[in-house]
């Protein structure tokens, strides 16, 4: 046997971690195993964060030269790391916007990984493709866009809305240069409301272009007026307008049809945010809210929010995905073989070029429980926020802040300061009963359920609020 001329001892196996050997097929069960406990158990508590030093001192050194073993770090993961994070597809995780991916989304999550699926080219996944693309005609049918449209499942809504808006500029810049190729692009700037998702913001600065923030009525809403005040001062400058399908703080929806009528008289991209929000179209209890979604050039909906799906999935769609694929194809030697073809290759159409396909969860759960079913725990989740917010306003010494439109409720327990809120939402996790965090609004301090979760029920809610005492 040689051995290794710099340590005098045989040389390691090179092909340990990717043979198939007694220790992978173990390696394997442990996981799967692990995965299986932890899918279908129904008592999964909440947890919640440790500091630095906590950490070091439960989990130790794990990485080093010679490795510690699959069973000592799946310990490690199992009883320090994971206990770390707080649970976010719990029934009292209420904070943010939680997740609820389904138990087939979940199971399929591994089959994605499994598979060794490349995403980014028909060439490599068409399959794949296939299949998220079928999700993606389906939801376009349901926001009433063509069936020419199409689109792109990203990472999630920020990069979702940063790849939208790079296609309206791109459209806008075509547009001016077909007018007058001697013409001069303006300061490009992107209409919005003041009260729009921080991923907007965040998308200018990238872009390097303007943001236009008009102030939505006391109703929280953007109505079509206010943005025709924007559309008029800033003119031909203005490439988009951004409408947002359910905020996320108020689960507000802009009025969207007052927006999109504008397009009659104005040159102009509408972009739909509805990365927490838009879902709610399934609902019947909801849809009539989202009038004018089906004149939007572009939306974006997040699966890992509302559509049961697990982290982390945006879907992008465009009324006319060409116009995507003209902004976002990159072109490289060695990429042309994917590139001079008509075939559908999801990295055209978005900000990226590797890519998993992050739609195939939702794909198998929704063709494993039907698009009915979907309807059906959206709709739950629509009829608890109002019953609690009924509640709500029934009990002496709250307040509800603004009647939902979605399943976002926000109120206020009277005369509570900042400090009160923080206090009392650290013990609600110390004690794990519920992960519900302080917010505020127009300087006022609140909280807010933010119900997405069908296995949330009336009570769980009605116990947190039996704590604000």
């Amino acid at each position: 046997m040689s051995t290794d001329r710099r340590t005098g001892t045989a040389p390691a196996d090179p092909t340990r971690m990717h043979a198939v050997t007694d220790e992978t097929e173990a390696i394997v069960d442990l996981v799967l195993d692990y995965s299986r406990r932890r899918m279908l158990a129904e008592d999964t508590p909440l947890d919640k964060p440790f500091s630095p030093a906590e950490l070091n001192r439960l989990a130790g050194r794990t990485i080093d030269e010679q490795g510690i073993g699959a069973r000592r770090a799946l310990a490690i993961f199992e009883h320090v790391l994971a206990p770390a994070c707080i649970t976010t597809d719990h029934p009292e995780y209420l904070s943010f916007i939680p997740i609820a991916p389904t138990n087939a989304a979940t199971a399929f999550d591994l089959v994605v990984s499994a598979s060794a699926i490349y995403g980014g080219s028909w060439l490599e996944g068409s399959g794949a493709v296939h299949a998220e693309n079928e999700v993606l005609r389906w939801l376009a049918n349901e926001f009433g866009f063509p069936s020419t449209a199409g689109g792109v499942f990203v990472q999630g809504g920020t990069l979702g809305n940063l790849s939208a808006l790079v296609a309206a500029r791109e459209s806008a810049r075509a547009r001016l240069a077909a007018a007058d190729p001697e013409a001069s692009a303006p300061r490009w700037k992107v209409v919005c409301s003041s009260e729009a998702h921080s991923s907007i913001a965040s998308a200018t600065r990238v872009m390097d272009v303007d943001i236009v923030a008009v102030k939505p009525g006391p109703d929280g809403q953007l109505r079509g007026d206010a943005v025709r005040a924007a559309l008029e001062e800033h003119g031909a400058s203005v490439f988009a307008v951004v409408a947002t399908g359910g905020s996320t703080n108020f689960g507000i929806v802009d009025d969207i049809a007052s927006i999109a009528a504008l397009k009659d008289e104005f040159d102009f991209w509408l972009h739909i945010d509805g990365a927490y929000g838009l879902a709610a179209m399934l609902s019947p209890l909801a849809r009539d809210r989202f009038a004018g979604v089906e004149r939007a050039d572009s939306a974006i909906v997040d699966p890992h929010k509302w559509l049961f799906a697990p982290f982390d999935a945006c879907a992008l769609i465009y009324r006319d995905p060409d116009a995507g694929r003209r902004a976002h194809t990159q072109h490289a030697e060695y990429l042309d073989t994917l590139t001079e073809t008509p075939e559908w290759s999801p990295s055209d159409y978005a900000i990226h070029l590797t890519r998993r396909p992050r739609g195939l969860p939702m794909w198998f759960s929704l063709a494993t429980y039907g698009g009915a079913a979907y309807r059906e725990a959206i709709g739950s989740s629509l009829q608890l926020a109002q019953d609690i917010a009924d509640e709500i306003r029934r009990r002496d010494g709250f307040t509800l802040v603004r009647d939902p439109q979605l399943s976002v409720v926000v109120f206020e327990r009277d005369g509570w300061t900042r400090e009160q809120y923080a206090a009392w939402s650290a013990k609600l996790l110390d004690d794990q009963h519920a992960f519900v965090t302080p917010s505020s609004h127009g300087g006022r301090p609140n909280t807010r359920f933010a119900i997405v979760n069908p296995l949330t029920t009336f009570e769980q809610l009605t116990s947190i609020l039996d704590t604000m005492q």
